[in-house]
């Protein structure tokens, strides 16, 4: 949207912001120049030894502090509301003047299948695979709420390509069940958690990333690539 912004509008915008902070510095909030000092140093404080707890706390609270601090400011939420006016400004504007292409050289039609997704963006309630026979495919999604359970004992993974389970979630536990005739490649991070990958067991990961690779991955075996993102909760990789 910016490279269609002329340069007198993004220069008015600029302007007018800076008035409003100005404006409200001088006249009506004073204290937050203060306050994003203050935030500004816990951060920092807390950066220093971002590698204990305390640090990472008091790290997160300034940084809270001052997204908050910076968004009740007027010409942040001057800038916000622009933003979004010219958006719709621009949105509405190419609706009107899109133009169809079409190629042509060929005005054939390359055929293409609608796939069933195994699973779907649920950002509340919990989702595992069938309990019956199903065909594989690939599993890429996100969520906020719940539990995710994904059993390959139920589906014949490809052998000529690298099955991916994709899951990035907020709140919950990821289960997951490999046959033993199956290798694999876990990349796992996680803000507040516990992760068990067949014998290894992590008790406590805080802002931690593990990664592990079976001994014949990337042989002719079938084989799963597995990347989990969870700000909280225990992941579980085990053989079934």
């Amino acid at each position: 949207m910016l490279q269609r912004l002329n340069t007198d509008t993004l220069n008015w915008l600029i302007i007018i912001g800076v008035f409003l902070f100005v404006l409200e510095i001088v006249f009506f909030n004073g204290e937050l120049i203060f306050s994003v000092l203050f935030s500004g140093l816990l951060m920092y404080l807390g950066w220093k030894k971002y590698t204990r707890l305390w640090a990472k706390v008091v790290f997160w609270v300034g940084a809270v502090s001052l997204t908050f601090t910076i968004l009740n400011m007027m010409a942040v939420r001057f800038l916000i509301v622009a933003g979004l006016i010219l958006f719709l400004f621009h949105y509405s504007r190419s609706k009107k003047e899109a133009a169809y292409l079409k190629p042509e050289w060929s005005d054939a039609r390359e055929p293409l299948y609608k796939v069933e997704p195994l699973f779907r963006h649920n950002f509340f309630g919990d989702q595992k695979t069938k309990d019956t026979t199903y065909q594989w495919q690939d599993i890429n999604i996100h969520g906020a709420f719940g539990d995710r359970v994904v059993d390959l004992s139920n589906t014949v993974l490809p052998h000529e390509d690298t099955a991916v389970i994709s899951i990035r979630h907020l709140i919950g536990n990821i289960e997951i069940y490999v046959p033993y005739e199956v290798e694999v490649s876990i990349s796992h991070s996680a803000v507040l958690g516990r992760a068990i990958v067949f014998d290894n067991h992590h008790t406590k990961l805080i802002n931690q990333q593990l990664a592990y690779r079976t001994e014949g991955y990337g042989s002719n075996h079938p084989q799963v690539k597995i990347i989990t993102t969870l700000f909280s909760g225990n992941i579980e990789v085990k053989r079934i």
